[in-house]
Order: structure tokens, then sequence, then C-alpha cells
């Protein structure tokens, strides 16, 4: 399938991140990444989804500045920037509060500054009762929900999320879904999203990016026109399943 480059003609002068043909080959000589073309502004949520190996990760790592792309151009056009992983990498020593309150504190803010953010960020997530909770106490949604408070506390204009509920049973992961949008209703920052899910990305975003094999090549890009807050009822219906129809076939294609 040839390569995809939709989001190119798009005006980048608000964008929050923009990466303009942007290639990645290791060192090893493996290419991850070939002519990707993606811009995410200021309330929009962009999903990105692929086979493993595709490069998607890289991408988010290239936005943070944690990994240099080797071709074309990729610019994050703010220093407020927050990064969920896979895993919620809480620090097992810290209780709740104190692990929301982490980045905050490496930011310099001072004590009263942070646990003000720290609480308003515990409040939004629905973890509030558990300030003093241990990570081991906690379920699987609730880590990544102190993952998701602990970027919060910098008020982050451009979210970047590694797979963050990849690892946790459907009905917990429809559940986070719904915060996270209405968080997104809330803050209106961009978001950059990637997943496996196809139903997941179709559901939490404004445009899905659907990614060859490696060497990742963007093959479409789909729009979802479903207003914001969207209705979690809307997974029902019948426009909702043609388009994850649309995304899964265009990954399907992408293999053929």
């Amino acid at each position: 399938m040839s390569t995809a480059t939709i989001d190119k003609p798009r005006e980048t002068a608000d964008a929050l991140v923009d990466f303009r043909d942007v290639g990645m080959t290791y060192d090893d000589g493996t290419v991850a990444l070939e002519h990707v073309d993606i811009t995410v502004r200021r309330g929009e949520f962009v999903t990105v989804v692929g086979p493993s190996g595709c490069g998607k990760s890289t991408l988010l790592r290239i936005a943070a500045g944690l990994e240099s792309h080797t071709a074309g151009d990729c610019n994050t056009h703010t220093d407020r920037v927050g990064f969920v992983f896979q895993d919620a990498t809480l620090l097992p020593w810290r209780n709740v509060r104190k692990n929301v309150e982490l980045l905050a504190e490496l930011n310099g803010q001072t004590p009263a500054q942070r646990a003000a953010a720290g609480q308003e960020a515990i409040d939004l997530v629905g973890l509030a009762g558990f300030e003093g909770s241990m990570p081991r106490q906690l379920s699987g949604g609730m880590r990544m929900r102190a993952s998701l408070a602990r970027s919060l506390t910098l008020n982050p204009d451009l979210f970047l999320f590694d797979e963050p509920f990849g690892a946790l049973d459907e009905i917990t992961r429809q559940r986070l879904n719904d915060e996270l949008l209405r968080l997104f209703a809330q803050r209106g920052f961009g978001g950059l999203f990637i997943t496996h899910s196809v139903a997941e990305a179709v559901y939490l975003s404004t445009r899905v990016v659907v990614m060859s094999g490696r060497p990742g090549r963007i093959v479409d890009v789909v729009d979802v026109p479903f207003d914001m807050p969207r209705d979690p009822e809307i997974r029902f219906s019948s426009e909702f399943g043609a388009l994850v129809g649309r995304v899964s076939h265009a990954l399907k294609e992408a293999h053929a």
C-alpha cells in the first residue's frame, strides 16, 4: 500500500507537536519509521494504531525529546508535556499523594504549590480518599489513575500516552477511557495516544492515524466526527461500528 501523508497540507502555526517527513533508522540499520507526517493541536486527540514494532512508541519518544529522529523534522511547541507510560511507574516506597506530587517536586514547585496541584489532580482522576495508600494496595486501574494525576500536576499542553490501558480488563479500560475524555474536555490539551485497540482508538479520538508494519508509514487517516464529550453509548452505534471497520480494514490492507 502506498504511503499516505494526508496530514501534510495542514497549517502548523498552532501545532503542539508537528512531525514532517520523519524517519528513524537505528544504529544497527533497522528502519523503524519512514515519511511520517502528523500534527497535533490543542483540542485534538490523535490516536496512532499499527502492528507491534511499527514505531508507534518511537514517535512518542521523539515528541518528548527522549529519542532523536534521523530524517525529517519534529518540533514540539510547548515545554509542558505530560507522558503516561504503559506501566504506571509509581515509586513503591511513596504513597499516592507523594507519587502524584513527584513531577511537581522535580519541577521546582514549592511544597504548598505541589500539595495544591497534587490534590486537584487526585480529585480530578477520582482517587480522593486514597492519598495515603501505597502502590501495592491499588488496583491496576487505580495505579494508572495515579500516573495520569502525576502528569496533570504540570498542567500539560500536550499529553503523550503510550498504551496506558493495554494491561487492564475491558470494563476498567472503558471506564478510564471515559475519565480520560472527561479530562480532555475539561482541560483542552492536545493528545497523542498509542494503542493496539481499534475500538479504543475510535472512541477516544478526533483523528485516528493508521500505520503499516516496519518501517512504520502512515497508510490512512480517519477523522472521527462524534462530538465531545462523547456518550459511552456511541460504542454500540452503527456509525461507530463503521469507523472501527474502516480502521480495521486499513490495518489489514497494510499487511496484505
